[in-house]
């Protein structure tokens, strides 16, 4: 036993005792292991390591500081590394998209993949600088440190447009029992029970009685049984959802993003979408249906609407029995300049547009170059080609088929921002999601954003339509299961029945409302509890 005892504290008297840079690296470490928790892998019980560690090496270094500015800045320090480690770890693949086009952007990539985890870690830093300001000795702590952790994560999916990717709500998203509690607390909420939940065991080496050890763990074991048990209920115990009378055909080309805009291939890849999109029905597909074709993100590397031959051709495709749907680029010349918008076009089956979205939320050195007469002075371009940049859309907004059937366009980086539950101007049918994960190749990128997508449908309790130029493409129910996919890298069409909506979620009712209630309240408990304590 003593043995025992002496082994199950090596990791938290290391991170207990940490000093200098084997702080900092015990920090990075926790940070990197904790990214196992996300897609692909989704090894989310490695959070049980990995927070516990996390609540030490804030301990030690609280205990070691006697100032409050000492504190804030060795909380900030560990915040910071322990966030570099994650995001280094989650997002090393985004500098896949600098080699598209290497000899214009490759040395951009190391600057991409160290310093959009060094910026990003700013936010669990100055989170774990303010925790360490008012961190309790008892096991409160683990309190103060959801609250903080998850107050980061709604900030940074706000400040300069946000980027809330890889979201601690993320970890336990990817599995898809766990994931059901987001239909009632949303992204952030689920971040916020996840800290809980897998920090709690840091307080069972704390020098008290066995029961006030042993009651966080109790009760973070606890909520995780009541999230799977409410998991299990709302996938398998409540009435089964239909299938809407609609069919969908998703067309994935599967194009690689450096063939992709070379003016030798662009008849090709046009012909590459309309064979595909006139290939017999397979799969589960249903003779009868009204049917809803849909090409991905910026499919056609032209104009379309400038394009009288490919219009002609793609009303050919439909055959007056189609509805499509297809992401494209849009030019408005009726000012000085032409402007350049990324965009979804609706077409009824005769091949007539009905109207077009454009997308709102940027990506930031993707689409548009921020700080564009600066940066670009020191070399710095978009990835994008086009001449200047995109410009922003004016409102997400919902499309309807001429049958009635209403969908809400994410296009691309937009399935990752929760709560578009406030539009205000009625419900979809469905989520429509399209995107060209082409620029990250076969690395994690594409699934952590499926995921993310997937999670959208079980906030709202919509149905979510992905089409993926290289994959992943899916057809998801309002459970967030997926009906039918395309692997990534694999060509093919994707036939499905489009799934029914289900009941409006919570979350879909009140959005990120009552979670900032809860932060306010229990961040106001710790504090309130702290000052008395001293």
């Amino acid at each position: 036993m003593p043995f025992l005892r002496a082994l199950a504290l090596t990791l938290p008297n290391a991170c207990l005792l940490a000093w200098g840079w084997r702080r900092w690296l015990c920090a990075c470490a926790a940070g990197a292991l904790s990214a196992a928790a996300l897609p692909p892998l989704g090894w989310f019980p490695v959070l049980f390591v990995t927070l516990p560690a996390l609540v030490w090496l804030l301990d030690g270094a609280v205990g070691a500081e006697a100032s409050g500015r000492g504190r804030f800045r060795s909380g900030f320090v560990i915040g910071w590394w322990f966030g570099f480690g994650y995001f280094l770890a989650g997002l090393w693949w985004i500098g896949s998209a600098f080699l598209v086009d290497g000899d214009r952007f490759a040395w951009m990539m190391p600057l991409a993949v160290a310093a959009m985890p060094a910026g990003l870690a700013l936010f669990p830093g100055l989170a774990l600088s303010i925790a360490a300001r008012v961190w309790p000795e008892s096991g409160h702590r683990v309190v103060a440190l959801a609250v903080v952790l998850t107050a980061a994560d709604l900030v940074r999916g706000a400040v300069l447009t946000g980027f809330p990717w890889n979201s601690l709500g993320q970890t336990i998203g990817s599995n898809l029992v766990l994931a059901q509690t987001a239909s009632i607390t949303g992204m952030y909420g689920l971040g916020f029970l996840a800290v809980l939940i897998f920090a709690a065991p840091a307080v069972l080496i704390d020098e008290a009685p066995l029961r006030r050890r042993v009651r966080p763990v109790v009760c973070g074991l606890a909520l995780l049984g009541a999230m799977a048990g409410f998991g299990l209920w709302r996938l398998e115990g409540q009435v089964p959802l239909a299938d809407s009378g609609t069919d969908i055909r998703i067309v994935q080309p599967a194009i690689a993003q450096a063939e992709k805009w070379r003016p030798e291939n662009r008849d090709a890849i046009f012909q590459e979408y309309i064979d595909l999109s006139e290939r017999p029905l397979s799969g589960s597909g249903r003779v009868g249906h009204e049917r809803i074709l849909v090409w991905p993100e910026s499919a056609v590397p032209f104009i379309l609407s400038e394009t009288p031959y490919a219009l002609y051709r793609i009303s050919q495709a439909l055959d007056g029995k189609m509805n499509f749907v297809t992401g494209a680029i849009r030019v408005d010349r009726s000012g000085p300049k032409p402007v350049f918008y990324n965009s979804v076009y609706l077409f009824d089956p005769e091949g007539l547009v009905l109207d077009a979205y454009d997308k709102v939320h940027l990506v930031p050195f993707g689409e548009y170059l921020p700080l564009r007469s600066y940066l670009s002075a020191v070399g710095f371009e978009k990835l994008v080609d086009v001449p200047g940049s995109f410009e922003p859309g004016f409102r997400h907004k919902i499309m309807t088929l001429p049958d009635g059937t209403s969908f809400l366009p994410l296009i691309c980086y937009e399935a990752i921002f929760p709560g578009y539950s406030g539009l205000g101007n009625g419900r979809p049918d469905f989520l429509l999601n399209v995107t060209n994960d082409a620029w990250f190749g076969l690395t994690p990128g594409p699934y952590q954003h499926l995921a993310q997508a997937r999670l959208r449908s079980i906030e709202q309790g919509l149905p979510l339509v992905r089409a993926a130029n290289t994959g992943i493409s899916a057809v998801i129910d309002a459970k967030g299961r997926i009906r039918e996919r395309l692997g990534l890298g694999m060509s093919g069409v994707l036939d499905a029945p489009l799934p029914a909506a289900g009941e409006v979620t919570i979350y879909a009712r009140a959005g990120n409302v009552p979670l900032l209630l809860v932060l306010l309240l229990l961040g106001s408990w710790v504090l309130i509890r702290r000052l008395r304590a001293t």
